[in-house]
């Protein structure tokens, strides 16, 4: 897909505050700091549209970025990270559970892990909960550049096989760097369009 526009629409916290348009929605769910702006900013080729940072837990909001002005990415806060109270991270998990669970637009859900470790016990929970609510997924392995070309596939395996995933979901090879993967993460998202 040739992205010709890309801009940042609102950060919500709230079902009210989301964007009226119709336009499909693809979210984007991760650990923090796994990679989900560089994912965003590579696809949509803009160096940082969406803030990368490197310190962990900094997206708070469900950030909603239009593209080609007819489809969302939506950046979910990353989950997973300690430096934040019990009562912040409860927050988030319901201002994020609201959003999987009642966003008619939510075509499906992209969950971004690191290709260099085995899926988390918080991805593996992810996985678990697009999975009970009936929302398709596609899995997207970043950080590929970091990982010997050969040692590729044995990655992928333990990817698919500690999430248990379901034989129609897809697994991406990405990298925010060289742009690997990224042809076959836009054919994938065109899929549900």
């Amino acid at each position: 897909m040739k992205v010709t526009s890309a801009d940042i629409v609102i950060s919500a916290v709230k079902p009210e505050q989301y964007p009226a348009e119709p336009y499909p929605e693809f979210a984007l769910a991760g650990r923090s700091n796994v990679g989900k702006s560089s994912f965003i900013n590579k696809m949509i080729n803009r160096k940082n549209l969406a803030r990368t940072s490197s310190k962990p837990g900094k997206t708070q909001t469900l950030n909603f970025y239009i593209i080609n002005d007819s489809m969302h990415f939506v950046d979910v806060p990353g989950y997973g990270y300690a430096k934040v109270s019990k009562s912040e991270r409860a927050a988030w998990g319901k201002m994020i559970e609201t959003y999987f669970t009642m966003r008619e637009q939510l075509r499906a859900a992209l969950l971004i892990v690191d290709l260099r470790h085995p899926p988390t016990q918080d991805d593996v929970l992810m996985y678990d909960f697009l999975k009970h609510h009936d929302l398709p997924c596609i899995v997207i392995a970043t950080k590929a550049d970091k990982i010997p070309k050969g040692k590729w596939q044995k990655h992928l395996k333990v990817t698919r096989e500690t999430l248990d995933m379901d034989k129609e979901d897809e697994l991406i090879l990405f990298s925010g760097e060289t742009g690997q993967g990224k042809d076959q993460a836009w054919a994938a998202l065109q899929s549900f369009m």
